[in-house]
């Protein structure tokens, strides 16, 4: 009987041993926090969401392998906080992701936020994932911050060549009011003029407050322009060149980069009415592969939806900072992990670099050979921005 007592103890005592040991197998999994505060509601919500929507998609193809760093396992969270595009909750954001999320980065997708940021991520040791296409985010020197799109100044000559050729010299500007719109119009206004433009009107609008654009959009129809200069997120933009062409306007469109002319074109009813835009080429109409391979992928996780390239670009800088971090053998350290972004671009795997970014250039902006978009007889056509820049 004492016997039996004995196994039945140790039976017990195995027992628990194994139920311990698999609870601590399963707490051995560590969770990588990478952050995110951008639009979840207002006027540039969809553009937010799309950000969002990218970064959870990277999370879940890792979360699907096996993910080792400095010999621990781990997955991948990311954890986001609407800021409503206001760059004052971007950074109360921040500051609670840091401190109560432990997050080892954080991705804010606007300019505004980006500089609320760069305030103070140095201080807190963490690596600012920014997506905006401002120059002057990397400019500025700060050593922990990544600029996600290529710089925007890029698209302005070839911008202001295309519609002059095809619409005049005429501009009028009604663009976006927030810091990023901002900075596009400083930079355009020079170039345009330069090349022997006129800009007949300015009526910046509140994009994100507005919904009725028809007093700003006909004071600057009034004055008679070959092209109007549009921008902001996506559906207000839309409205924007919606109502201009309700208001008789027959010219063409510069189409600021944060807004994407195939999501105009839902918004508006097909891209017919933008006809005559310019803008970055949409991710459904890039036939790079890698760009297919990914717009398949993302429609089946997502039917009836199509990717946009801020959906892309973020989704492969959570794959690369991932990959950063393997690279540098830690999760926590922001200064180790940033000297590995550029080894972690440039080794990316294709499936996870649509956009076929070749790098980051020594102040820690993205290098890559972006597609732009002209909309002609009701077809986007494509042209590469590098070779438009070197005048082919």
């Amino acid at each position: 009987m004492q016997a039996k007592m004995s196994r039945r103890t140790l039976l017990a005592a195995a027992a628990a041993t194994l139920a311990f040991a698999t609870a601590g197998g399963a707490q051995a999994q560590e969770v990588i926090k990478i952050g995110y505060s951008g639009p979840l509601s207002g006027g540039a919500a969809l553009y937010g969401k799309n950000v969002l929507s990218g970064m959870e998609m990277a999370a879940a193809e890792i979360n699907a392998k096996p993910l080792q760093i400095g010999g621990k396992n781990y997955k991948v969270e990311i954890v986001a906080l609407d800021d409503k595009y206001n760059p004052a909750e971007t950074g109360i954001n921040v500051q609670r992701l840091v401190q109560q999320h432990k997050t080892a980065a954080v991705l804010v997708p606007h300019s505004g936020g980006v500089f609320a940021v760069q305030g103070m991520n140095e201080k807190a040791n963490l690596l600012l994932l920014a997506y905006t296409s401002l120059p002057q985010v990397t400019e500025r020197g700060n050593k922990l911050t990544i600029r996600i799109p290529p710089d925007f100044t890029g698209y302005i000559a070839p911008f202001t060549k295309a519609m002059m050729t095809r619409f005049g010299k005429n501009v009028a500007m009604v663009q976006a009011d927030h810091d990023y719109a901002k900075a596009w119009s400083a930079a355009f206004k020079p170039v345009w003029e330069g090349a022997g433009g006129k800009i007949v009107a300015e009526n910046p609008m509140s994009y994100n407050k507005a919904t009725d654009f028809y007093s700003g959009v006909s004071r600057a129809i009034q004055a008679k322009p070959d092209v109007l200069f549009i921008g902001g997120a996506s559906e207000p933009t839309a409205l924007v060149a919606k109502q201009a062409r309700e208001l008789g306007f027959k010219g063409g469109f510069i189409v600021l980069d944060q807004a994407k002319l195939d999501e105009m074109a839902k918004v508006m009813g097909g891209i017919a009415p933008l006809e005559g835009a310019i803008g970055v080429m949409p991710l459904a109409n890039d036939n790079r592969p890698e760009a297919v391979a990914f717009v398949e992928r993302y429609r089946k996780l997502n039917p009836g939806k199509d990717p946009s390239t801020e959906i892309s670009l973020n989704y492969s800088t959570v794959h690369a900072t991932v990959a950063a971090m393997k690279l540098a053998g830690t999760t926590t350290d922001a200064t180790a992990i940033r000297a590995q972004m550029e080894k972690a671009f440039t080794t990316l795997p294709a499936m996870y670099n649509p956009n076929d970014i070749d790098g980051l250039d020594s102040k820690g902006g993205t290098i890559a050979n972006t597609i732009l978009g002209t909309v002609e007889g009701g077809k986007i056509k494509g042209q590469f921005l590098r070779a438009l820049n070197a005048g082919k």
